[in-house]
C-alpha cells in the first residue's frame, strides 16, 4: 500500500536526502523536472533538464511497485546529479490504470512535491502513450489508445493528428469499440497493451486499423517532455487527482470488519 512509500520518504527527509530548496545568490537556476509513474504494469522514472533527459529508469514490476519506486527515485537522481531540492516540478500519472498503482505513484508525487516545495501536474496514462507516438506516424486518421483494465473493459482514448485528444478516456466494452469509434476519421491507428484485441474487433467491423507496437505503458521520458511544454515556471498548478473510471477491486467487509457476534 502507499503508507509504504510515505514511510520511506519520511526516511529520506529524516536522512536529510530531501531538503527544503535553495539558492545561493547569482546561482544558475536550471529547469528541473521529475516524473513518476506506476499507474500500470510497470514503474517509470525520469528526470529532464533545460531540453534533455539525464536520466530515466523503466522495468516492468513483478514485484510491490511500493518497495521499488523511491529507490528508483534515488538511483535515477543520484544518475543525474540533482538533488531533490533542485527540482522544479513533479509530474505522475493520475491514470486510469491499477487502483493501488495510481494510488502509490500519486502519494509519491505529491509527497515529494510538498516536502521541497514545488507544483505537481497530473497526466492521464492514455495521454502519454499518444504523446509517444511520434507526430509523423500518422498523417492522417486516428489515434486509439487502448489499455488493459484487468476487467471485461478496456481503457481507451482517441485522438487526432497533433495528439489532441478527440473523445474523453473511457472504459468500454471490446464489442461496443466499433460504435464508439463511430464517425473518426479513417485508418484507426491503435497503440497501447490492448492494442491486439482493438484490432480484431474494429476490423471484424470494417474499419481500416494499422498496429503500433512496442509502446504499451507510459514512459517517465515522455511525461517530462509534455510537462516542459506545459508548465512555466512560477504557474501555480491545482493538486492532481487520481482518474478512477471503476470502483477499486477491494471492498470493504462486511460490518466494517467487525467481528459477526
Amino acid at each position: 500500500m502507499e503508507i509504504n512509500v510515505i514511510l520511506q520518504l519520511i526516511d529520506l527527509v529524516v536522512s536529510g536526502k530531501f531538503i527544503i530548496r535553495h539558492y545561493s545568490s547569482g546561482a544558475i537556476k536550471l529547469m528541473n523536472i521529475l516524473a513518476i509513474d506506476t499507474a500500470t504494469s510497470s514503474c517509470s522514472v525520469a528526470i529532464w533538464s533545460d531540453g534533455n533527459i539525464i536520466s530515466s529508469h523503466n522495468e516492468g514490476v513483478s514485484r510491490s511497485q511500493a518497495e521499488v519506486l523511491v529507490p528508483t527515485i534515488q538511483q535515477v537522481l543520484k544518475k543525474a546529479k540533482i538533488k531533490a531540492y533542485n527540482l522544479d516540478l513533479l509530474v505522475t500519472t493520475i491514470g486510469p490504470g491499477a487502483f493501488t498503482g495510481i494510488r502509490i505513484g500519486l502519494a509519491t508525487a505529491r509527497a515529494i512535491a510538498q516536502v521541497v516545495r514545488v507544483p505537481c501536474l497530473g497526466l492521464t496514462t492514455t495521454e502519454v502513450i499518444a504523446h509517444a507516438v511520434p507526430k509523423t506516424a500518422w498523417q492522417e486518421g486516428t489515434l486509439l489508445v487502448a489499455l488493459d483494465s484487468k476487467r471485461a473493459d478496456i481503457y481507451v482514448q482517441a485522438f487526432a493528428n497533433g495528439h489532441k485528444p478527440i473523445s474523453e478516456v473511457s472504459a468500454i466494452y471490446p464489442a461496443d469499440l466499433g460504435k464508439w469509434l463511430q464517425g473518426v476519421p479513417s485508418p484507426i491507428y491503435v497503440v497501447g497493451d490492448k492494442r491486439a484485441q482493438a484490432v480484431e474487433v474494429l476490423t471484424k467491423a470494417g474499419y481500416k486499423t494499422i498496429v503500433i507496437d512496442k509502446l504499451e505503458v507510459p514512459d517517465g521520458s515522455v511525461m517530462t517532455e509534455i510537462a516542459s511544454e506545459r508548465w512555466t515556471k512560477g504557474d501555480i498548478l491545482k493538486t492532481p487527482l487520481p482518474l478512477y473510471l471503476r470502483p477499486p477491486d477491494a471492498k470493504l467487509p462486511r460490518a466494517g470488519g467487525r467481528l459477526r457476534p
